[in-house]
């Protein structure tokens, strides 16, 4: 029965928004392949999704290197079955200024936030536009629409792609390929204890739910929106105030909240 089942592909899948983009699809009817570098939480969350009657292979590759990526996708080309739906997630933060950070975690940044996605999106959309069909779901950010203080490769990075899906949009107009750029804002996940961020206003402040993230993104891929703003109200709201402040405001905006050692000021978040 499982091949009468569309095909999904998650990658970022062992925790966080990835973990519930997995949870969803397959509760919503999709097979799954599933990516993460960390090995138990990945085979952890295999498990989880096989509960909701999905099939689930589970690939664990570290997709800042090209040929982990070759290899991840060559694993979801051997199913023999067309991806219906990637949700591109995969990524990584790094806070602190950036003359002191070190070089190697910012370049990793790119690799796996910039080079590891457009890397998959090249191999999938051209899968998906022979065929005609299918849904892309690339995880951008809030981050997108604001200079990163203390965050600047992160930042730039979900600028990136969201730069990259729009241009995408338009390039497959007319086709049965869609594309959606998901725009959380902070989000409780992983990124900012990994990125160094835990003494920061923003590592430290209520964050949204990954799976209203997760559901809210979804429900736009799959009614073929360009983008959505993802998460709590005031998330959404804060979506619509980037739109006409000033990037300098912005920056400056960022700096109070990426700051190390912002997390100990006396604010409100």
């Amino acid at each position: 029965m499982s091949d009468i089942r569309p095909l999904a592909v998650v990658t970022g899948a062992s925790s966080g928004i990835g973990f519930e983009l997995a949870r969803q699809l397959a509760e919503r009817g999709f097979d799954l392949v599933v990516n993460a570098e960390d090995h138990d939480r990945l085979y952890a969350a295999a498990q989880r999704f096989r509960e909701t009657g999905a099939q689930v292979e589970v690939v664990q590759a570290d997709l800042r290197a090209y040929d982990e990526v070759e290899r991840f996708y060559a694993a979801v080309a051997a199913k023999g079955r067309p991806v219906a739906v990637a949700a591109l997630n995969a990524g990584v933060g790094c806070g602190g200024s950036f003359h002191d950070n070190v070089l190697a975690d910012e370049l990793e940044v790119i690799d796996l936030n910039v080079r590891s996605t457009v890397h998959l999106a090249k191999r999938v959309l051209q899968d998906m536009v022979a065929i005609d069909a299918g849904y892309v779901l690339v995880s951008s950010s809030i981050a997108a629409m604001m200079p990163g203080s203390y965050q600047a490769v992160y930042n730039a990075s979900k600028s990136f792609l969201q730069s990259f899906t729009l241009a995408l949009q338009n390039e497959l107009k007319g086709t049965g390929v869609s594309i959606t750029a998901l725009m959380p804002g902070p989000t409780e996940t992983d990124i900012f204890h990994r990125g160094g961020m835990d003494d920061t206003r923003v590592g430290q402040q209520h964050k949204d739910d990954p799976a209203q993230v997760a559901r809210q993104g979804l429900d736009a891929l799959l009614a073929g929106k360009n983008r959505i703003v993802a998460g709590s109200v005031k998330t959404k709201a804060q979506g619509l105030a980037l739109k006409l402040a000033p990037d300098a405001a912005k920056a400056e905006i960022h700096r109070r909240m990426a700051e190390p050692g912002s997390g100990g000021h006396d604010s409100t978040d």
